[in-house]
C-alpha cells in the first residue's frame, strides 16, 4: 500500500529510554519479507500500567494483560502482527501462557511480568512455535536504539510506523517519554484504541502510573476514530523503568507531576492523531470540536457522532461542505442541543448561526478550503459549558478496497 498522504515526513529521532531494549524479527507466521514479532525487555523494577478494550469479545492477550496488571511490574513485552489471537478458545490461552513462559525463562523472571499483544486476523489460531522458537534468537539483537524497527514490526494495514517522543522535568530530573502505536482500521474509542506502547525512565509507582494513564487516555486515544469499530485487541501499555532516579511522587495529584502529565498527554495525542492520519484510505485529517454542550461527556458524544458519520466523512472525501450532514449528526447523537442556537464553522468559515444558515455564508468561499488535507469542524450546541474534541479521517473508496481484500 502507498504511504498515507497525511503521514509525517519521517519517524521521529528517539533518544534511548534507559532500561528498555527492543528486538524485532520475522517469525514466518503471516508476513513475508518483513518483521512481524517484537520483543521488548525492561530492567527489573519497571512499573506497568494499562488500559484495554471494552469489546466483549477480547483476545487472549487482553485477558492476560488484565490478569497480570495488578502485579504492577513488567520485564518484557511480546507483540505479534498478522494474527490477533481472538476467538481462539483454549488454544489461544495456551499460546499466551507459553509465550509468557518462554520470555520469562529467557530473562529468568516471572511469566506474570511478561505482557503480550497480538493484532491481525480474528478467529485464526496462532502456531505457538512461530513465537516461542523465534524469541531466543532475538536476545542478541536487543538494543535501546531499535525503536523504529520495533514500531515497524507491529503494523498490519498501517502505511507508516507511528512514533512520538518528548522530555520533561520531574523532581529535578530530566525524564524521557517514548511511544509507538499501530492502527489504521477497526478504530473507535472505547477504553483504549488500537495498540500503543509507551516507555519512560521516570520513577513512578504503579498505582500512580495507572491513574495517569487512565486519565490521559480519555483525552487522547479515546478521542480518535476511523470507522466506529472497536477492536477486540485494543491495548495501551505504559512502562516506567525508574532509571531517571527522580524522587517518586506520592500521589497522581502531586504538583511535581504536572510537567510529566502534560508531556505524557502530548505524546499520547500525537500518536492518536497519527492513527487517524493513517486511517485506511484516508486523504483528509479531520478535527471536530464541540462546545456549548450540557457536559463534557455530552460534548464528546456529539463530537464522536459527527466524526463517525459516514455521510459527513464521505462528503469531506468529496471535498463537499455538505454542512447539513453535520447538523444531522448532532441531532442523532441523542444529546441535548439547541436547534435555534446552534453555531457551525467549517475550515474557519461561519456556516450556520442562531439555528439557520448564516447570511454571510457562500459555497464559493469554502470550496477551495475543502481541498486542503486538514479539515476542521466546530459546533456550539448552545445549552451549556461542556466541550470536547475528536479526531478522524474521511471515508474513501480506499477503505472499501483495503477491507474487502484484507484476508486475501
Amino acid at each position: 500500500m502507498n504511504k498515507s498522504p497525511l503521514a509525517p515526513e519521517k519517524f521521529p529521532d528517539m533518544p534511548a529510554v534507559s532500561g528498555v531494549r527492543f528486538a524485532s524479527a520475522n517469525s514466518g507466521m503471516r508476513y513475508k519479507g518483513r518483521d512481524d514479532l517484537l520483543f521488548a525487555v525492561m530492567d527489573e523494577g519497571t512499573t506497568a500500567a494499562g488500559v484495554f478494550t471494552k469489546n466483549s469479545m477480547p483476545g487472549a492477550p487482553v485477558d492476560w494483560g488484565r490478569k497480570i496488571l495488578s502485579g504492577g511490574t513488567a520485564r518484557a513485552l511480546v507483540v505479534n502482527a498478522g494474527i490477533a489471537n481472538v476467538f481462539t478458545g483454549a488454544a489461544g490461552i495456551e499460546t499466551v501462557e507459553k509465550t509468557a513462559e518462554t520470555a520469562a525463562s529467557l530473562l529468568q523472571s516471572n511469566p506474570e511480568e511478561v505482557y503480550i499483544a497480538s493484532t491481525g486476523v480474528i478467529g485464526e489460531l496462532i502456531e505457538t512455535s512461530y513465537i516461542t522458537d523465534t524469541l531466543p534468537g532475538m536476545l542478541d539483537s536487543l538494543s535501546e536504539d531499535n525503536c523504529e524497527a520495533a514500531a515497524d514490526a507491529i503494523l498490519t494495514t498501517d502505511t507508516f510506523a507511528k512514533g512520538a517522543t518528548a522530555t520533561c522535568q520531574l523532581n529535578g530530573k530530566t525524564v524521557t517519554i517514548n511511544g509507538f502505536a499501530k492502527g489504521s482500521g477497526m478504530i473507535a474509542p472505547d477504553m483504549a484504541t488500537m495498540l500503543a506502547f509507551l516507555f519512560t525512565d521516570a520513577n513512578i509507582p504503579a498505582p500512580i502510573l495507572q491513574e495517569l494513564l487512565s486519565s490521559e487516555n480519555e483525552k487522547s486515544f479515546n478521542c480518535v476514530t476511523v470507522d466506529s469499530d472497536t477492536s477486540t485487541s485494543d491495548s495501551v501499555l505504559l512502562f516506567a523503568t525508574g532509571n531517571a532516579k527522580n524522587t517518586a511522587p506520592s500521589a497522581a495529584a502531586d504538583a511535581d507531576l504536572a510537567d510529566f502529565k502534560s508531556t505524557l498527554l502530548s505524546v499520547m495525542q500525537d500518536l492518536a492523531q497519527q492513527v487517524a492520519r493513517d486511517g485506511e484510505g484516508a486523504t483528509k485529517f479531520i478535527t471536530v470540536s464541540v462546545t456549548g454542550a450540557e457536559t463534557d461527556t455530552s460534548a464528546k458524544t456529539i463530537a464522536l457522532a459527527i466524526a463517525n458519520s459516514p455521510l459527513v466523512k464521505t462528503a469531506i472525501a468529496g471535498e463537499d461542505a455538505n454542512w447539513g450532514r453535520v447538523i444531522m449528526a448532532v441531532g442523532k447523537s441523542g444529546e441535548k442541543a439547541s436547534r435555534d442556537k446552534l453555531y457551525l464553522k467549517m475550515c474557519g468559515i461561519v456556516i450556520a448561526e442562531d439555528g439557520a444558515r448564516s447570511p454571510s455564508y457562500s459555497e464559493d468561499q469554502i470550496a477551495p478550503l475543502m481541498k486542503r488535507p486538514e479539515i476542521t469542524i466546530e459546533v456550539d450546541v448552545g445549552v451549556g459549558s461542556g466541550n470536547a474534541y475528536a479526531w478522524t479521517c474521511d471515508l474513501t473508496h480506499g477503505y472499501i478496497e483495503i477491507n474487502a481484500d484484507y484476508r486475501s
